[in-house]
């Protein structure tokens, strides 16, 4: 593959890929640079029920893959790489700098998403990988028949929970609030769910166990009241972080650690633009990931003509 061209997308996901169909319709040579699986976290999601054009919902790998198709359709370039830096990023030919290689371009879209939040306490992760685990899509057939924990109140872990009653014969919610913050479809669908239960105003202070997980220690927020819970796995699905490591004096951030943009998708420095979770103020969602990559690639278009 060439190391030139008009456009580097970082990231896969819905905004990147779109990014990408827009840059690619326009003729504009463009390469979308991944670290995993192309289609973002909502690959790992088992159902959107909201994303336009769905009405009986469609599965997030299957949306995952029907957007990649389209991108590839129309041009777009991609590999799998971790992108490391960036590096001449106010000359005409930025560089993107990945593990193995360097590529420069005269535009670079951020894309790069987000991932999710860990606890950081003791024993996770130690036990990662052997019971404690971020994607319920992924791991969840494990823990066939046994008692699994999520940890969390919003739409990623309802989703999780709900998706988790496939197979465990119990799923504990573990919240540290004393109501949910997903969205109320979702609450109603875990609520009326035999087999999950809710354990409010609590915290994970530890996980335990040998070769596997085995238990929890968690502590009520409001009594101090601490206690054990026998699981076989822990499910963590506490909010997501920008993925912007990478960029970290490169360009502007909020003390999150998104980039800063304008309506435009546009960053301080001309020709760079940012689109999806890792932008401040983002709609968090496929459907605005999908809109701002657009919206990026458009004026991505009209800064390359000038």
């Amino acid at each position: 593959m060439e190391n030139n061209f008009d456009v580097i997308i970082i990231g896969g996901g819905p905004a990147g890929l779109t990014a990408g169909l827009y840059t690619s319709r326009d003729r504009l040579k463009s390469l979308a640079i991944d670290k995993g699986l192309f289609g973002g976290l909502i690959a790992s999601t088992e159902l959107v029920e909201n994303f336009p054009g769905f009405p009986e919902g469609i599965s997030g790998m299957e949306l995952a893959q029907k957007m990649h198709e389209q991108a590839l359709k129309y041009g777009l370039n991609t590999i799998n790489a971790s992108v490391i830096g960036l590096k001449n990023i106010t000359e005409t030919y930025k560089t993107v700098i990945t593990e193995e290689n360097e590529y420069q371009s005269k535009v670079i879209i951020i894309a790069s998403g987000s991932e999710r939040a860990k606890l950081n306490i003791p024993g996770e992760e130690q036990f990662t990988g052997k019971g404690v685990s971020y994607c319920a899509t992924c791991d969840g057939a494990f823990f066939r028949d046994q008692t699994v924990a999520v940890v969390g109140g919003g739409n990623a872990a309802i989703s999780e929970a709900i998706h988790l009653t496939h197979y465990a014969s119990n799923v504990i919610v573990i919240h540290r609030r004393n109501e949910l913050r997903a969205t109320r479809v979702l609450q109603e669908k875990a609520f009326n769910n035999p087999k999950i239960r809710f354990l409010w105003d609590t915290v994970v202070e530890s996980i335990e166990g040998h070769d596997f997980v085995k238990s929890v220690r968690v502590s009520n927020v409001r009594t101090g009241e601490k206690s054990t819970l026998e699981i076989s796995g822990i499910f963590i699905a506490t909010g997501l972080k920008p993925s912007t490591d990478f960029i970290k004096g490169s360009l502007p951030l909020d003390e999150a650690g998104h980039i800063i943009t304008n309506d435009r998708m546009e960053t301080e420095i001309p020709g760079i633009y940012a689109a999806g979770d890792v932008r401040r103020n983002s709609g968090m969602q496929a459907i605005t990931a999908a809109g701002e990559g657009a919206t990026a690639a458009i004026y991505a278009h009209r800064f390359l003509s000038l």
